[in-house]
């Protein structure tokens, strides 16, 4: 023991154990903390009766707590039930709209390429050098304005050799004119000896025979003159094209030769190339359902990404009467006046033909649309409130709308969002539709 001073030790009341007996007293432990100095008391216990009291507790709340959250839940979802069953069983509700009538007029925007009213290149006829070049690219040229001199200095020496060629044959021609002449004159001399027998008859034959020769060799002679004289034309023609010049007014757009330039006459590379830029020309491709409503004289706007503040005022010329194999397009032509120049060829353009249609066309909103197996089919709603379900010809797509050609009337009434529930004969309750869509026949205003 240590010098320290023994604490008095202290005592509990009675404490009931396990059996249900109580201890007289509470005993010293011999058993001391090194630490604590005193000794610890025995570990508390629980009676069974608390045990199960507290279980029944416990039990208690969490049923209290399951009614409390599964029974709103369960009369909510057998709420919901009743309500799907009692919709299933009403006709269900649709919103209608009615088609809309476009006017006759339809505008038709188009893409087309600008072209020249005339384009033609400018090739060398003859052979020989380039003196000068009197335009140059850009240049506004006149019908018959020269263009360029060439230097021909071999075709200057065939013209001079078909001149005297000529000449060597006129002179046998009149030869030959001379020989004829006195031949005729000896012939008829001695058909006059003969009779009296100053000469035979074989010297009278011989004469009669070289009048014919002589005839001949005129005839002849004439045919060489002749074909000098045609010799003589051509070339002389031919040194006509040593000075070029523009085959109708226009702009000069391409000059590929430069002074001192050999030129042949069967060369492939041109000289110049000229094109006539007012009106210009601009060839659009129509589709087939409006082929037939393009006429000649008919208004065309044409706008040009690189003027978008401009309009061009274009008319229909012509057109080809006839569709291509490949796109089932017409060909068609618009002229527009081009006086400053500002359109150039190969220039993209969007032409808009005001063009009529030939049949009536409606427009729907393109959630309207069934397409299944049997086709494309609008639910249209009759007196009846019942679906009738129609099959449409679409003329055009335009994305938000349709337009179409057959299978309806301007008072028919179209349920406007499609419903795969709704079969032919479906009774169905209509909606309220918004302020303008119940207007029948109601005309496209555009």
């Amino acid at each position: 023991m240590s010098g320290r001073e023994k604490r008095p030790e202290q005592l509990l009341p009675e404490q009931g154990t396990a059996d249900g007996h109580r201890d007289k007293g509470w005993q010293p432990s011999n058993d001391r903390n090194d630490e604590l100095e005193f000794a610890l008391p025995p570990p508390a216990t629980v009676s069974r009766r608390s045990g199960l009291l507290f279980v029944v507790v416990a039990l208690l709340v969490v049923a209290v707590l399951f009614v409390l959250g599964f029974v709103p839940r369960w009369r909510q979802s057998r709420r919901i039930r009743e309500q799907s069953a009692e919709t299933a069983r009403a006709a269900p509700r649709v919103e209608l709209v009615f088609p809309k009538e476009l006017t006759q007029d339809r505008p038709l925007q188009l893409p087309g390429i600008t072209e020249a009213l005339e384009d033609t290149v400018v090739y060398p006829r003859v052979s020989g050098y380039v003196r000068r070049w009197l335009v140059d690219i850009g240049d506004l040229v006149k019908e018959g304005q020269l263009l360029a001199e060439i230097d021909t200095p071999e075709l200057d020496a065939q013209i001079e050799q078909a001149r005297a060629d000529l000449v060597q044959a006129q002179a046998g021609q009149l030869r030959a004119v001379t020989s004829s002449m006195l031949s005729v004159t000896e012939q008829q001399r001695y058909e006059m000896l003969t009779p009296a027998g100053v000469t035979s008859g074989q010297e009278l034959e011989q004469r009669r025979t070289q009048a014919r020769v002589d005839e001949a060799s005129v005839k002849v002679a004439k045919a060489t003159v002749a074909s000098m004289q045609a010799n003589l034309n051509r070339l002389t023609r031919t040194k006509v094209f040593a000075h070029p010049v523009a085959p109708f007014s226009g702009t000069v757009t391409v000059r590929s030769i430069e002074r001192g330039a050999l030129v042949s006459a069967d060369s492939k590379t041109p000289m110049f190339r000229v094109a006539a830029l007012d009106p210009i020309r601009i060839f659009v491709q129509v589709p087939q359902d409006l082929a037939p409503s393009i006429r000649v004289g008919s208004r065309a706007d044409v706008k040009v990404r690189e003027f978008p503040t401009r309009t061009f005022d274009g008319t229909v010329t012509r057109s080809a009467g006839a569709l291509d194999d490949s796109t089932r397009t017409m060909t068609t032509e618009l002229r527009v006046p081009n006086s400053q120049h500002v359109l150039m060829p190969g220039m993209y353009v969007n032409a808009m033909l005001a063009l009529a249609v030939p049949h009536r066309v409606f427009e729907i909103p393109s959630t309207t649309l069934y397409v299944d197996g049997d086709g494309v089919r609008v639910a249209v709603v009759n007196a009846e409130n019942k679906v009738e379900l129609r099959r449409i010809t679409i003329e055009r797509d335009t994305g938000n709308s349709i337009e179409v050609s057959t299978g309806l009337a301007s008072s028919d009434r179209i349920v406007k969002i499609s419903n795969a529930a709704l079969v032919d004969g479906t009774v169905v309750e209509v909606m309220q539709s918004q302020e303008g869509d119940n207007d029948p026949g109601g005309q496209d205003r555009r």
